[in-house]
């Protein structure tokens, strides 16, 4: 690590129970997470003043007093969050010096076509310009995502091999990348997706350096504990949980079963708030729902 507080950051991913907020829409999901969240497309008319209320709803949940780091140990950010201050300061550093909540930055630009049952993921041009200027903000790892639909081992290799490639990438660069391979939770084929996943995962993670380490971001597994060897292996720092499109409820339900496993709920976290409720109603949602993701995180 590069700095004194990305290594404080490291001790305290690698010994706390908490679970990381993915606060990361980009472009083409933040209209909809505005609209569940009280804003309809009429309130914005162009990206930029899109952009504007997203920041307003992630500032709204991120200075919560709901909202701490001894429940949440990391949250994940957008690049354009990334350019924008919270309070006065910029919003990574808030998170670390107001919230003790380690800075993630979502560094991949979406999603190539289908192939093969799986989606691997657009070229990142400018990378290494991105994860500099991580770096300057104290910023501690980062996040990408492929999706994984089917149960074909083409499609699986190609999906794990790059985000492998990738994230060898980022950790010469000082940072801590999440890998996260989703499995799609409407695939026919989820479990036996898993399988194939497990096995292609285990083998990349047997190849790293001794100095390399890295998290993953997993789709829940049809079978409980079925990342246990990834949960245990020496080259993770933290197996986080990605909750698909499943409700909160649900997706709680399903962590608790899946020990060592710590969620990274997007939708699952902001579900229920509005930016017509109160502070009082907004901090006490936010509260519950926090409690609720902890809690399950906790096992």
């Amino acid at each position: 690590m590069t700095t004194a507080a990305q290594q404080a950051m490291l001790e305290k991913v690698k010994n706390t129970v908490g679970f990381i907020a993915a606060l990361d829409q980009s472009g083409g999901s933040t209209p909809k997470a505005l609209k569940l969240y009280g804003v309809d497309e009429s309130s914005y008319s162009n990206d930029e003043e899109m952009f504007a209320c997203v920041h307003a709803m992630r500032t709204r949940i991120m200075t919560s007093p709901a909202f701490d780091g001894e429940r949440v140990l990391g949250a994940i950010l957008f690049e354009n969050t990334l350019d924008r201050d919270v309070d006065g300061k910029s919003s990574a550093h808030y998170l670390w010096q107001n919230k003790q909540v380690v800075p993630f930055l979502k560094v991949d630009k979406g999603l190539a076509d289908e192939e093969n049952g799986a989606q691997v993921m657009k070229p990142i041009p400018n990378l290494d310009e991105l994860l500099a200027k991580a770096n300057a903000q104290d910023v501690f790892g980062t996040k990408m995502r492929s999706v994984v639909k089917m149960a074909n081992q083409a499609g699986i290799t190609a999906v794990v091999e790059q985000q492998f490639a990738v994230g060898k990438q980022i950790i010469a660069a000082g940072l801590v990348p999440i890998i996260e391979p989703e499995v799609d939770i409407h695939s026919p084929e989820k479990a036996e997706a898993e399988a194939l996943l497990k096995a292609a995962i285990l083998s990349e993670l047997d190849k790293l350096d001794d100095d390399q380490v890295v998290m993953l971001k997993l789709t829940i597994p049809e079978q409980a504990n079925f990342y246990a060897e990834c949960v245990s292996h020496p080259k993770v720092l933290k197996v986080v949980a990605l909750s698909g499109g499943y409700s909160r409820e649900d997706a709680n339900n399903k962590l608790t079963q899946n020990k060592g496993m710590i969620a990274s709920f997007s939708r699952a976290l902001t579900q229920g708030l509005s930016a017509q409720q109160s502070d009082n109603e907004f901090n006490t949602m936010l509260d519950a729902a926090i409690k609720g993701i902890y809690d399950a995180s906790n096992t």
